[in-house]
């Protein structure tokens, strides 16, 4: 009998959440080209939750059209004088502005000012993600258990390095270990990867050289996760475990870490992805965003938010990334603009935004491809004409 596995689970359960999440994700994105293109006086002719036909709308007092629309699957805010969501401009309709509303759009805007109204997208999404960690470190707090090894087990890597139990790990590549959680993540997202490690020993410091092996990992929801392990559990004492309600300011860097650690870690994939050190099929799509969406929400609503805030900094990172039609296209092309004196020819704006719409559009069929793979969908499929 062939079955679709974990994508034949309840679509309520899996769509709410994941529209939830997207939805305020967008909305901090999008929200922040609006707010700095209102403080540099750039008039916004639409504000847009969602693609396609218009369910409901409604205008503000200076003009701008606050929309929902029926494809909850992104958003955008249109200036005057832009073609469509991309921002890139209509030549027609601006050749056609008089000297005040010229003063207002955001094409004739000095590029500093263009270039502020398109990095505040992604950073509306880091400042999202930095304020939900501070948030969750404010109120639930966080657990912290010193990273002392209680036992090693037999053949791993971690006896291959030379770890003992009672071991306290304190550095990683240089990096401040302050908890067995700070540990583990490392050595998850590291396998097959040399590892120097720094330990105390009774009184003696140590330092030394750990390959966490690459292990398959079957979660709750039948979910397979290729990591890193080193083979080693954490101390069983309760003296060595506390809950910590981090102060404001101390939240919010920590909160800062939590999203510059994401950030690392994606870059160090991508950089191993390049050289062939890592399989593409870790690339996910909407339809893997929205079941992981369904299983935190099943989890509670605490993981659900720490996922909000994991998906906003991938989506800000993302939309940095130096292909016209994202943020950070445009941020190249009014770079170069800083740098020539005047902008590039509307011909290579245009073939520039052809080019990063067919990139896009091959990214999102190869991470849906994988959604298919992975949630059986293709295997479904391929059983039922076999």
């Amino acid at each position: 009998m062939h079955t679709l596995g974990s994508f034949g689970g309840s679509t309520l359960g899996t769509l709410i959440p994941f529209l939830f999440v997207l939805m305020v994700v967008v909305f901090f994105h999008e929200l922040g080209h609006f707010g700095i293109a209102r403080w540099c006086g750039v008039a916004v002719e639409t504000f847009s939750l969602g693609f396609g036909p218009e369910l409901f709308a409604w205008h503000d007092r200076h003009g701008t059209r606050w929309r929902i629309a029926a494809l909850p699957l992104g958003g955008y805010v249109k200036f005057t004088g832009d073609q469509g969501p991309a921002s890139n401009p209509d030549d027609e309709v601006l050749s056609h502005l008089n000297a005040e509303q010229r003063a207002r759009n955001f094409h004739f805007k000095p590029v500093w000012q263009r270039m502020a109204v398109i990095f505040a997208g992604p950073a509306a999404n880091f400042i999202l993600a930095v304020l939900i960690f501070a948030g969750i470190f404010m109120v639930v707090g966080q657990q912290v258990t010193q990273p002392r090894i209680d036992s090693i087990q037999p053949g791993s890597a971690a006896e291959a390095a030379g770890f003992q139990p009672n071991d306290l790990i304190q550095t990683i590549n240089g990096r401040k270990i302050t908890s067995f959680f700070d540990m583990q993540r490392i050595v998850m997202s590291s396998p097959d990867r040399t590892l120097r490690v720094g330990v105390l020993r009774g009184e003696t410091s140590l330092e030394l050289d750990a390959v966490p092996k690459r292990r398959e990992l079957t979660d709750r929801f039948g979910n397979v996760h290729r990591i890193g392990m080193l083979g080693i559990s954490r101390t069983q004492s309760p003296e060595d475990t506390k809950i910590v309600h981090l102060d404001p300011i101390s939240a919010v860097w920590a909160g800062c870490g939590e999203v510059y650690f994401i950030i690392e870690q994606t870059f160090s994939y991508l950089g191993r992805l390049i050289v062939g050190l890592e399989s593409g099929d870790q690339l996910s799509g909407p339809l893997r965003i929205a079941q992981v969406s369904g299983q935190m929400a099943e989890i509670g609503f605490l993981p659900l938010l720490t996922l909000m805030a994991a998906l906003s900094t991938s989506i800000g990172l993302v939309n940095l990334f130096p292909v016209p039609i994202l943020d950070g296209g445009h941020l190249l092309f009014y770079g170069i603009e800083a740098i020539r004196g005047r902008p590039l020819s509307p011909r290579t704006q245009e073939y520039g935004f052809r080019l990063g719409l067919m990139a896009v559009i091959s990214l999102m069929l190869f991470s849906t491809w994988n959604d298919l793979v992975q949630l059986r969908v293709v295997q479904f499929l391929t059983g039922l004409f076999s």
